[in-house]
Order: C-alpha cells, then structure tokens, then sequence
C-alpha cells in the first residue's frame, strides 16, 4: 500500500479510515436489527442474553478497541493489522448470542482483504484470505467441540464475502499494475520515436554541412596555388558553414539538456525550424559551394502544417545534400508543386544515378526520407532515370483543416 498509490475514488481516505467506518456501521447495523423498526412486528434478530449487559458491553467495547487498532496496523503491518482485525471480529461475535461470525463483524476484514489483495504482492493476498477463512472455520470448529450450535450456512455466507473482495483486490491490482505497464511502454515508445527525430534532424544537418564544406575545401586546394583570392572565399564559406552547424547543434542540445530534470534553465532557444520558406537560401548556398541548384516553384503559395513544411524542406535539403556528395554533377533542379490537397517534392540530378552511399537508394538519407514521409502518410520514391541521373519525389498529404 504504500509502494503505489490508491485508485482516485480513494485517494481522499486512508484504508484504516475505510476499515474502521466499515466496522463502525456495522456495529450500529448489528444494534439496530435487534431493536423493532417502524413497520415491523417484531425485531429482525432477537438479542442475546448479553448483548445489553455489561459484560457483553464490555466485550463490544474491547473488540472495537482491538479493530480499530487492527485498522491502523494494517498499512504499515498488512498480516499483523489483520490478524488484530479477526480477533476483535470473533470478540464482537461473542455477546451476540449467534452460532458464527456475523457478516456485519466480518465487513471490517472484508475491506482490509480488498486493500492488501489490491495494494501487496500476491503472495502476500494469499495468505490474508487463508488467515480470514481459518479464523471463520476455527470458529465454528470451537463451537463445535464445545457442543454449542454452529451456523454453517451464515458462516459460508460470511467466507464468500471473503473471496469476492480478495477476488476484488486482485483484479485492481492487476488492472493497475496494466495501466502502468502500458504507461511504460508508451514512454519507451515515446523516447525512441523523439531520438529517431533527433537523428534525423542531426543527420539532415551535418550531412549537408559536411557535402557544403567537402565541397568548398576541394574548390579551395585547388586554387590556393593559383587564385588565393578564390581559396580565401572558399575557406570562408566553411567558417560559416562549420559555425552555423555548430551553433544549431549547440541550441539542439541545449534544449535537450532543458527539458531534463535539473537541465540548465539558461539554456539557448532552439531556432524554429526550417521550412519551405528556407529554400531558395538553401539553393544559394549550394550554389555557391559550386553545385547549381535550379528551384521551381508552381501553384500559389499555401499555409502548411508545421510539420508538412519542415519535412518538405528537410527532404529536398537531403535529396540536395546526395547530388552533392554522390552524383559527381554541377547542378541539379528542384521542382516544389503546391496544390490544395497535397505538396510535391521532385529533386532531380543528371549525375552518376546514385542515390546514397551504398548507390543503390537505401542509405541512412533515404531512409530517413521515407521517414519522414511515411509518417505523414504520403508517398516516396528514389529511384535510378531511365537516361541517366537519379529522381527523388515525395507526395505530402495536406490535411484538410490547413487548406
């Protein structure tokens, strides 16, 4: 009871403060079934000869001294709160006159089974209901080596009322113990699917800073000897590839460390992400780096989700990034066609027709296209043209309450 928390019904009430209302009423039930209510004739159980005497008095009063500190027990000691439970239930049966354990004795047990089946290890349930049940039939067995008259059928009544509430425990525990292992799955879940798009996110990056800066230090050894002027550029151009790569790794993980406990509170802003918009920037650069990118843009301008627009965006800068590093060409065209209910992407390169760096299409940039694009429900290809070069294209469904 202690290791987890109880249902939100119960959350508000101890299990002691449950257990000591359920004896309470009990024993108010148990006098009050003994005097005539109004539309009877006579009373429902007559009382025993001590009930109203005071040494039956005495007794009801030690036995709810005992369950009530059986009850306070039970948290801390589940088996020895029990056992503290069925003594002052066999206690309160005596001055009743009654050849069992009364029902209304026995609610205060029944509530105690129902939490420590619920709230304790199995085993632990188990030996609660053997304690409950033998307790019911050492007393009938007293009775009846002592000649007294027994109540079997009450007393199975009673046992029954045992079983359906340890029945009861187990069946919370186990539906708990569910709930949390699907939490935990889908925290598990969660974390992988949030490191598979950081992973994409760090390799659309660097991949493309690293085609960007392969590219521009080639140019740069080239004409160090010849046209310094020319390599000084170059060099430039991968300072600040190099540094804007650097700075958006730095923010990435910054926001990671963030969203930690005791993560820096000071922790640079991620940039928002890029989309479409960033394009024909993206083109430039690349273009500058020696590798013409043509862009085409057709169909109006429309709002996209946020997440159509960075997924479109980092397809092209991939598919761009592999013209780069693998089609071993000087320019390539992008084709962007924007229509009501849906977004074309078509990147396409006359180069050597390979498409990643295995060459045949299902290197780890391809794969995080078909990602990406999977995930949005849209369709992919990469695939080898028929006269020479390779095509990328992607269609993204535009979901209708962005039209």
């Amino acid at each position: 009871m202690s290791a987890t928390s109880a249902p939100p019904l119960l959350k508000r009430r101890s299990p002691a403060t449950w257990m000591a209302l359920a004896w309470c009423a009990g024993s108010a039930l148990t006098f009050l079934f003994r005097f005539r209510l109004p539309g009877e004739s006579q009373p429902s159980v007559w009382p025993g000869v001590l009930l109203f005497r005071w040494d039956g008095l005495v007794t009801l009063a030690l036995a709810t001294a005992v369950t009530l500190w059986g009850c306070a027990r039970v948290e801390r000691r589940p088996l020895r709160g029990l056992t503290l439970l069925l003594a002052g239930s066999a206690l309160g049966a005596m001055p009743l006159s009654v050849g069992e354990i009364p029902l209304l004795q026995f609610l205060a047990v029944d509530v105690a089974l129902y939490f420590v089946a619920a709230f304790r290890p199995r085993g632990t349930g188990l030996v609660a209901l053997a304690m409950a049940l033998g307790t019911l039939a050492a007393y009938l067995g007293v009775r009846l080596l002592s000649g007294w008259v027994v109540g079997t059928s009450a007393e199975l009544t009673v046992a029954l009322t045992a079983v359906i509430a340890w029945l009861l425990g187990r069946a919370t525990h186990e539906s708990r113990a569910h709930a949390e292992q699907v939490r935990a799955q889908a925290a598990a879940q969660a974390v992988t699917a949030e490191r598979l798009r950081i992973a994409r996110e760090l390799h659309d990056m660097v991949a493309h800073t690293i085609g960007i800066v392969a590219l521009q230090a080639g140019a740069a050894r080239r004409v160090i000897d010849t046209r310094p002027e020319l390599a000084r550029d170059a060099l430039g151009a991968v300072e600040t590839a190099s540094r804007d790569t650097l700075s958006g790794l730095r923010r990435m993980l910054g926001a990671l460390r963030r969203a930690e406990p005791g993560g820096a509170a000071d922790a640079a802003p991620l940039d928002p992400s890029p989309g479409l918009a960033d394009v024909n920037r993206l083109a430039a650069r690349t273009t500058a780096a020696g590798v013409r990118v043509d862009v085409r843009w057709l169909g109006p301008p429309r709002p996209l989700p946020p997440e159509v627009d960075v997924s479109a965006y980092r397809i092209i800068q991939e598919a761009v990034t592999n013209v780069v590093r693998h089609a071993g060409t000087a320019s390539c065209r992008v084709t962007v066609e924007r229509h009501s209910k849906e977004l074309r992407i078509e990147v396409v390169d006359e180069g050597k027709g390979t498409g990643g760096a295995d060459g045949q299409g299902s290197g780890y940039g391809l794969l995080g296209m078909r990602e990406r694009v999977s995930l949005l429900h849209g369709d992919f290809s990469a695939r080898p043209c028929p006269g020479g070069g390779f095509r990328v294209a992607a269609r993204l469904p535009v979901p209708a309450g962005a039209r």
